[in-house]
């Protein structure tokens, strides 16, 4: 369910400021986003964050790189030195979330010292990196960057980051789903990803970003549909398809050319569940990587595999990598999302055809392609997951709490087990402590009649079962997202999922968060602290 508990407005004037976040028109063509690739081990990059109300009146957010193009992807290799100046332009009128502790920092307005979070406050968080959660590098429980101010984020990709996709996007907790569902988000990609599956040596590669956006339909009074909108309209690489008339997106590719495609969910609330048809048949997708991780990666076996399946399911914030043969000439081929089922409170992610997917024998190379380079990697992070004793065990679970005669009156929960359920406060101590080094098995049930997506920060996690069915060895692999599916409001066992936490990286000591990666359950609650403590000597 989503809460329209806020709503923003932004103090500008003129059509003149629709320029700050240029938008294509429906129906267009999918391009690729600018590639901005590291050189003699560092990327230095300035982005201008900005938020200009759009034509239809929703809220548009976007980070525009130096040339003024929005959202650039980011590619580095292991090792590689990010440096990213960000600078808040955005001029939404303040206000403090609703019901949110203020946060103000005895000392005064310092960055990253728990300052008010305000409408026009923001951040970055990237996802997916394993990366300290420290201030300037990937801490978003305190650090705000004002509007007018200018802040840097500088880290170091780790050299045994498993090469993938990854991304970034603000985590201003009680505005992360405006600014996220406005449209302000970007790919980052850790190169390499052939060095580990050389299937895909070679390959042109094709970068999607699907993210969501304000729904402004107004269904008439004498014929509303017979079923209800999507809550959210979708963009590809920017190009809306708006709802009632959902014109697709354009992608054109060479008859039969092989392609890899790096798929990104970036929406702030609506599940994917992609599929390609060609004369409406689903196509075979080879995927080899979800979540920044290559299938197959640490795992001890003989290396990469390539699962061929005909549909992908990604939930907000997950990723989804694979090889793509494409069409024959004249065969009617389409992008599709499938319908959704996210429970009786859940929001309506409705079947939608996201692009057309056209042939021509002149099609240009949608993007870089990936380098012949082979070279096995030498450098993985640990011995696998599944072969590690945990150190302790831990319950969690979702809840939702209904606090008013409105329907859209519900608080959001995700609490350890014993605990009493509270919506997040940065002010709080961590829900959860434990030390460099431990590896624990952690059960995440879901006690709400809709769907909720479980994120964990600075980590990757392995799934063990689901619904307590053990997942076979064969098809675990690292995730830093996944769903927990909704409770029948009936029986008497929970969904959940247990999954292997992964804390021994001496990198990742500090705190950072957990919670629904459906951004409007976050911002209304449903996150928790953890505290990683150094190694005991």
């Amino acid at each position: 369910m989503k809460i329209f508990a806020f709503s923003v407005v932004l103090a500008i004037g003129g059509v003149a400021a629709f320029a700050q976040c240029p938008r294509p028109a429906a129906g267009t063509l999918v391009l690729e986003p600018e590639d901005l690739f590291s050189s003699n081990g560092a990327l230095s990059v300035n982005f201008n964050f900005q938020g200009p109300v759009g034509e239809s009146g929703y809220v548009k957010y976007c980070y525009t790189y130096t040339d003024g193009n929005p959202s650039p992807t980011l590619r580095l290799n292991p090792g590689d030195t990010l440096t990213l100046n960000l600078k808040n332009s955005s001029t939404a009128v303040d206000a403090a979330m609703p019901g949110m502790s203020s946060g103000v920092s005895p000392s005064g307005p310092i960055p990253c010292s728990g300052e008010t979070i305000m409408a026009s406050t923001t951040n970055l968080h990237f996802h997916g990196l394993n990366i300290p959660p420290v201030c300037h590098q990937d801490e978003v429980i305190y650090t705000a960057v004002q509007s007018g101010t200018t802040f840097q984020y500088k880290f170091q990709i780790p050299a045994n980051e498993p090469p993938g996709l990854y991304w970034y996007h603000p985590h201003p907790h009680g505005f992360s789903e405006n600014q996220v569902l406005g449209g302000a988000s970007g790919a980052l990609i850790v190169q390499g990803i052939q060095q580990f599956n050389p299937i895909l040596a070679g390959l042109p590669e094709r970068v999607i970003v699907i993210r969501d956006q304000t729904d402004t339909y107004i269904p008439p009074a004498t014929a509303p549909p017979l079923a209800p909108p999507p809550t959210d309209d979708l963009t590809i690489n920017y190009v809306p398809l708006i709802y009632p008339s959902t014109t697709a997106a354009t992608i054109v590719m060479k008859p039969g050319e092989r392609q890899f495609w790096r798929v990104l969910n970036a929406d702030a609330d609506t599940i994917l569940d992609l599929q390609v048809l060609y004369a409406g048949t689903p196509q075979k997708l080879g995927v080899v990587a979800l979540d920044g991780v290559p299938l197959g990666y640490g795992n001890g076996s003989s290396g990469a595999f390539t699962n061929w399946q005909t549909d992908i399911y990604i939930p907000p914030g997950g990723r989804a990598e694979f090889i793509l043969d494409g069409p024959a000439a004249g065969v009617r081929a389409t992008l599709v999302t499938q319908d959704i089922d996210t429970g009786p409170m859940g929001d309506f992610d409705t079947a939608r055809t996201l692009a057309n997917i056209v042939t021509s024998a002149s099609a240009a190379e949608p993007g870089p392609v990936l380098s012949t380079n082979t070279t096995p990697l030498t450098k993985t992070r640990f011995p696998w997951l599944a072969t590690v004793a945990p150190t302790a065990q831990r319950k969690l679970y979702f809840s939702e709490q209904q606090v008013g005669t409105n329907a859209e009156d519900v608080n959001f929960f995700i609490t350890v087990d014993g605990q009493t359920p509270a919506l997040f406060n940065p002010d709080n101590p961590p829900n959860i402590v434990t030390r460099v080094g431990a590896v624990e098995d952690w059960t995440i049930e879901n006690r709400a009649q809709e769907v909720h997506e479980f994120h964990m920060h600075q980590i990757h996690f392995l799934v063990l079962e689901q619904n307590g069915v053990p997942v076979p060895p064969s098809q675990m692999t690292l995730r830093d997202t996944f769903q927990v599916g909704y409770w029948d409001g009936v029986s008497t066992t929970y969904p959940s999922i247990k999954v292997r936490m992964d804390f021994r990286d001496p990198e990742i000591a500090g705190t950072f968060v957990y919670h629904c990666h459906i951004l409007n359950h976050e911002d209304h609650g449903m996150m928790g602290k953890i505290l990683v403590q150094p190694a005991m000597n």
